[in-house]
């Protein structure tokens, strides 16, 4: 290599390291992969264009761009607050499993987009708790809790699936429902009323339940009386008992006798 030749090798040696730099760019960007769990949105020029599934996929570097969307299930977790038909005031937390429509991605990107949590979830699920609350007292709340979950599910997954937003079997709970003071108070006392008013009815029940026993037991023993006494009069009366007496008697007169008693089993005429 001639001294002239040095600075044309530098510079296609240059050259040469430019163009792989470029080229390995070039390469690394024009692919991409989508995990399992996962979508993802091609968008060309900035417009949204298709979606693809997991794999490895190719792409057109600088014009082509890829937003990856995780379709799996997730948790939403809203407080609420509402009043109830008797106008006392509820506080509630409700959790929500869901997942995207896969097969919707690009309608729902399209119309608001994927911050589904903050922009859709959470407004629906205070609208929804509201307009059920309203329909029972604080009372009913309390022991129909599993229906009142179940309208809200019912409501709240209607609603959703507008956008393309899909809640599961099961996937509302609500995590929390608490009243005012002065209604948790309330209920308490009436509970402890409850309490003592069953307790006194049950006492009232048992000595009730005692007395008919100790009627029952003197109406038995009055009654085996009075056999007893038909079966005495029926065996003759007086000398019935006489003679099982004597059946009794083990043949010792008593050593002594009042003045005037009389003979036992003796009859004088």
């Amino acid at each position: 290599m001639t001294k002239n030749n040095v600075p044309q090798y530098y510079r296609f040696l240059s050259f040469a390291v430019v163009a792989m730099v470029i080229g390995s760019i070039f390469v690394s960007g024009s692919f991409y992969t989508v995990r399992a769990g996962e979508k993802a949105l091609v968008f060309t020029w900035g417009k949204i264009t298709s979606v693809t599934d997991e794999g490895l996929h190719f792409k057109v570097p600088v014009m082509q761009t890829i937003s990856k969307v995780d379709i799996r299930t997730q948790k939403a977790e809203a407080p609420a607050a509402a009043a109830s038909r008797n106008m006392q005031t509820v506080s509630t937390v409700l959790t929500l499993n869901y997942h995207l429509d896969p097969a919707k991605l690009r309608e729902l990107y399209s119309t608001v987009g994927l911050e589904v949590e903050n922009k859709i979830i959470a407004a629906r699920i205070q609208e929804t708790v509201k307009a059920v609350v309203a329909r029972y007292t604080a009372e009913e709340l309390l022991t129909m809790r599993e229906q009142v979950r179940n309208d809200i599910s019912e409501s709240l997954t209607r609603q959703l699936w507008e956008y393309h937003i899909i809640v599961g079997a099961g996937g509302v709970q609500i995590t929390s429902f608490d009243f005012s003071r002065s209604f948790n108070e309330a209920i308490e006392e009436k509970q402890v009323a409850e309490q003592k008013a069953l307790t006194a009815q049950n006492n009232l029940e048992r000595v009730k339940v005692e007395a008919e026993q100790k009627v029952a037991q003197a109406q038995g023993e009055a009654e085996a009386i009075r056999i007893q006494a038909d079966a005495i009069r029926a065996q003759g009366g007086k000398e019935y008992v006489n003679l099982k007496a004597v059946e009794k008697w083990d043949g010792k007169l008593p050593t002594y006798m009042g003045g005037g008693g009389p003979m036992p089993f003796l009859e004088v005429k």
